[in-house]
């Protein structure tokens, strides 16, 4: 009787012992689940690497997320004001067919400051993704004041078109980690197709830029052209966050208050912010 129960008690005790040992392996496995749960969730919000491209082209990644190479962001203001200034009265070709014969840009109605609504190009308004939120709404109204009505005219003989010519774009000077000044020198031509008459309008202007946050279009294979084109804009991971008057003395230097520099009446306001 006595061996009967002392087989009985190492049974319940062997038991008892698979029990513990298999209740914490799944607390275990549990812990483990939700360990990597976290470094999942964690690798989803990271932000994609910032590339430096070298000079034989091969692609390193930087460890400073705000690092941007200077001439990127020389390239970067230009690329995005000739594509805001340049009216054709066209639309981008995309096929072959449509270099001979290119379609008709119909614009793209925005909200003016006096209530009413006028037409931008719509090159113009892809590029102004390249603005920071906050910015771009005011500066588009602004564009629409500028675009003439001509631009989308059908008609020959009234059709105008614009073209942003670009003299200089000063090396960026950094004035915060992420956020740089760039001066840019250039006229806005304005002239008719018929005749070629023109309007030369002086377009000397202060960026600033800082770095911004890109993620690549996640459904990249259904996209429209529209939308391939606003993710291309925004694959520089750069915006344009505030463009001030730039006024041109002997030598350009960012440092000093251009307030003191320039005589009121010198320059427009229109792209004050």
């Amino acid at each position: 009787m006595v061996r009967l129960l002392e087989r009985r008690q190492r049974t319940g005790s062997v038991l008892t012992f698979f029990a513990i040992a298999t209740f914490s392996l799944h607390i275990l496995v549990l812990f483990l689940f939700l360990l990597q749960g976290l470094n999942i969730r964690q690798l989803s919000l990271r932000k994609p690497p910032n590339f430096v491209q070298l000079i034989n082209g091969k692609p390193v990644a930087n460890i400073d997320d705000l690092a941007r190479e200077p001439e990127a962001i020389r390239q970067f203001i230009s690329k995005t004001m000739i594509s805001m200034f340049s009216w054709s009265g066209t639309l981008p070709p995309q096929t072959i067919e449509e270099v001979a014969s290119p379609k008709s840009d119909l614009g793209i109605l925005i909200n003016t400051p006096q209530g009413g609504s006028q037409k931008i190009s719509t090159s113009s308004w892809v590029a102004s993704f390249a603005l920071s939120e906050d910015f771009r709404k005011g500066f588009l109204s602004t564009v629409a004041e500028m675009t003439p009505p001509e631009v989308f005219s059908e008609n020959p003989n009234q059709a105008m078109t614009s073209q942003l010519v670009i003299k200089r774009v000063y090396p960026p000077k950094q004035i915060a980690p992420g956020k740089w000044q760039v001066g840019m020198v250039a006229d806005l031509v304005q002239r008719n197709r018929v005749g070629g008459a023109k309007l030369i309008t002086p377009f000397n202007k202060d960026f600033l830029v800082r770095a911004a946050d890109y993620f690549a279009n996640p459904q990249a294979d259904n996209s429209t052209d529209l939308q391939k084109a606003i993710y291309s804009v925004r694959a520089d991971r750069l915006e344009i966050y505030e463009i001030r008057n730039l006024c041109l003395l002997d030598d350009y230097n960012p440092n000093e208050d251009k307030s003191k520099q320039c005589g009121t009446g010198q320059t427009s306001d229109s792209f004050i912010r």
